[in-house]
């Protein structure tokens, strides 16, 4: 009896589809300010344990489609996207062999230059914004991590 395994890519196609679906979902303001980057969560985890799939094209298709969908910055969240996918396929052997805990902090960091390149981006176009909820998602996005992790382990491997 031969087992029939679903492509990485189309995995990879789900999981940022779904995760384009969690970012449009309408919350309420203050919920919506606590709501996790879940396509670059997505994106990290495709590049760390399937690298293959999820190439900085990928990345980049995605940051459009969010882009778009956003009405930010054409590019914005692509070239931020490419920038995160490209470090984690460079370290991606290292970051595996981390226990949870210190890949958590891992993504962390890389959820922190996410946030301060879209800072940038803003400030370089003329539409700074400087309070200090738009670095939440960096909480919350590090919290999720090993759930997330669980999750899509589990997903991916059916």
């Amino acid at each position: 009896m031969m087992v029939e395994r679903r492509s990485p890519r189309l995995q990879l196609l789900g999981f940022v589809l779904g995760a384009l679906v969690l970012s449009a979902v309408p919350l309420p303001h203050v919920v919506d300010l606590l709501r996790p980057d879940f396509v670059l969560l997505t994106i990290i985890w495709f590049a760390l344990m399937l690298p293959r799939a999820g190439g900085l094209a990928t990345a980049w298709g995605a940051g459009l489609a969010l882009d778009a969908f956003r009405g930010v910055v054409l590019g914005e969240n692509a070239l931020a996207f490419v920038v995160i996918a490209f470090i984690v396929h460079r370290f991606h052997l290292r970051m595996r062999m981390y226990p949870l805990r210190q890949q958590t902090l891992v993504v962390f960091g890389l959820l922190l230059l996410f946030q301060f390149l879209l800072f940038w981006i803003d400030g370089v176009t003329g539409h700074p914004v400087t309070a200090w909820v738009r670095w939440l998602p960096v909480a919350t996005g590090t919290l999720l991590w090993p759930v997330l992790t669980g999750f899509l382990d589990r997903l991916a491997t059916r």
